[in-house]
């Protein structure tokens, strides 16, 4: 089978890019940018050489176009594509690409994360050199290892929504 991968030109490195899984397996992929016009390339490479399934890594930095351009591989190409991404930034706010998907998708599936308390962790927080949460600026940092996967409760309390222990269950 061959599969078209795609990961976001933010994390490119000497200008190629890679996926790499948490267990360390990487591969190279096709970079995509925010002009991009992904149902074209991917028809090209397809008409090339038959695809069996396109994968999108990072894929809250799509565009809401690009979305709907990969809704129509699937639709009008009939080629399966996976989209694999986070669904909120920092603030908690929905990725423009995340929210396109969420509002089109055929189907999703949530890949869980666990907090340090051991809790579903489904938001996450940047913090800074420091090991502070940040609260504001921009939506997108390239660094990485600079987010961490919280639940809810203990994401409130890192960004100072909420004191820790100022609410109790009775």
């Amino acid at each position: 089978m061959r599969t078209m991968l795609f990961t976001a030109a933010h994390y490119a490195e000497n200008g190629t890019g890679r996926i790499t899984s948490r267990l360390g397996v990487s591969a190279e992929a096709e970079l995509y940018r925010e002009n991009d016009k992904l149902f074209e390339r991917i028809a090209e490479s397809h008409k090339a050489n038959a695809l069996s399934c396109v994968f999108v890594d990072e894929a809250q930095f799509l565009t809401r176009e690009q979305v709907w351009q990969l809704a129509r591989v699937a639709d009008r190409l009939n080629i399966p594509v996976m989209c694999f991404g986070l669904r909120t930034d920092f603030q908690g706010k929905l990725f423009p690409g995340s929210s396109e998907l969420l509002a089109i998708a055929d189907s999703l599936r949530e890949i869980r994360t666990i907090c340090h308390c051991g809790a579903k962790a489904i938001m996450v927080v940047r913090r800074d050199p420091e090991g502070h949460a940040l609260t504001e600026g921009a939506q997108v940092a390239i660094e990485k290892s600079l987010y961490v996967s919280l639940c809810r409760k203990h994401w409130e309390e890192e960004t100072g929504r909420i004191q820790p222990g100022q609410f109790r269950a009775f």
